[in-house]
């Protein structure tokens, strides 16, 4: 099991960028576009619920379920690449994973009814979770040590990048196809092909893993001190060393989760029933997210560790729902957003680096794969159950304050139950 580790010397005099070699920006650049690709594919059918239900006829709990289905799908994609990761490399099941859910995404576009979007959704999500488990791994064991926060802040912030880019695709583009409403959410499917090809192009650039590389040396000079090791590394982590660090790591992202789907998936349809225009709004959430993640990482590398930064952000997520949610002036409905994004989210940046080093090297790819995808899988239920409250007759600010207050204190709360992780060597 990896243990502590002192941060070896290095030029303190230099900026932290200039630290960082050609090698390492690349795996961080290849991972992040594909995870601004992800959430665009993602995050733009949040925005476009509405449409759908008109398209299709069907109620809001119905609509919430093509978001729900993406995320149980993603623990197939997890487990399924996390594994290939492990036994083959980051690199290839990074390119597979970009590959498909680009795939799916586009050829939402072309649903004849909602039972085939229902399914191709739900093979979007199998690329989806591939991405988080072979590209995370590739990033955090590629940076140093001592900028591991940073990086994971800066890496969840693409997330935020992608849910920007389509609330502005949203705004600009959409419009040019109202007057065919049945194509105009269609449209916001197929656009995001074309950056595709260009987040395919860097990740095959992309040199492996040289922690992986490093085990790969090991296992060859030494196979007889591996033999006990089980053949697929998905029945690692649940071997009893590891059995109690996958059931508490996958219930911390689990909160995490229950968090983040119950802030963002209803939040444009709040917007747009209330007659509110949804790119300001949509802005403020993802530009204090993009800086939230970023610096809560970066301070989760100090005195407070992983733990006390998951902790103070999300009690502060807490007390901004009023203004998030229930304010009617337009400024203060901004600042609430900016502040939700900041607070609510900022628990995200701290996500990578922590799931990373939870595990060993020989399940590092499945490890955080199938714990973030599992937890995924259970902040899925927060779409439909944020709708089948609204039909029920609870006005939707209410529905979706529930869940955020009580899973972002979860969050605060479960993250103790399990070890601090800063500094932690992640050696072959």
């Amino acid at each position: 099991m990896d243990g502590p580790v002192t941060v070896a010397a290095a030029d303190q005099t230099a900026p932290w960028y200039r630290t960082v070699t050609s090698d390492q920006w690349l795996a961080f650049w290849a991972t992040m576009s594909g995870w601004i690709l992800d959430a665009f594919d993602y995050n733009i059918l949040a925005i476009i619920l509405l449409d759908i239900q008109r398209s299709f006829t069907v109620d809001s709990a119905l609509a919430g379920a093509l978001a729900t289905v993406t995320l149980v799908m993603r623990l197939i994609g997890g487990v399924a690449a996390g594994t290939a990761a492990d036994k083959w490399g980051r690199k290839g099941p990074l390119l597979l994973s970009i590959l498909w859910f680009s795939l799916f995404a586009f050829l939402s576009g072309f649903s004849k009814s909602y039972t085939i979007l229902f399914g191709l959704r739900a093979l979007f999500g199998i690329g989806m979770g591939g991405m988080w488990a072979a590209g995370m791994p590739l990033v955090i064991e590629h940076w140093p040590v001592r900028l591991r926060g940073l990086v994971s802040g800066l890496l969840l912030g693409g997330w935020y990048w992608g849910y920007l880019l389509a609330a502005a695709a949203f705004q600009f583009i959409y419009p040019v196809f109202t007057g065919t409403p049945d194509t105009a959410w269609r449209v916001m499917f197929w656009i995001a092909i074309i950056p595709a090809f260009l987040t395919l192009w860097l990740t095959s650039k992309v040199p492996e893993s040289p922690v992986w590389l490093d085990r790969q040396r090991q296992l060859q000079d030494n196979p007889a001190a591996f033999a006990n090791e089980p053949k697929m590394s998905v029945v690692r982590i649940f071997q009893r060393d590891l059995i109690l660090t996958t059931i508490q790591t996958t219930a911390v992202i689990g909160a995490f989760m229950c968090s983040f789907y119950s802030i963002g998936t209803w939040y444009a349809t709040l917007l747009r029933t209330a007659g509110r225009p949804t790119l300001p709004y949509l802005v403020a959430f993802n530009l204090g997210a993009i800086g939230g993640t970023a610096t809560w990482g970066r301070i989760s590398e100090g005195r407070l560790g992983r733990r006390g930064a998951v902790t103070i952000t999300a009690l502060l997520g807490v007390a901004a729902i009023p203004l998030y949610l229930f304010v009617t002036n337009p400024a203060l409905m901004g600042l609430g957003a900016f502040m939700m994004g900041a607070f609510g989210c900022g628990i995200w940046g701290m996500a990578p680096a922590y799931v990373t080093e939870r595990f060993p090297t020989d399940a590092r790819g499945v490890g955080p794969g199938f714990c973030y995808h599992a937890a995924a899988a259970i902040g899925s239920l927060m779409p439909i159950l944020i709708g089948s409250l609204h039909d029920k007759g609870m006005p939707l600010a209410t529905a979706m304050s529930i869940p955020i207050a009580a899973a972002l204190s979860c969050s605060a709360a479960f993250i103790w139950f399990g070890p601090e992780t800063r500094g932690r060597q992640l050696s072959a």
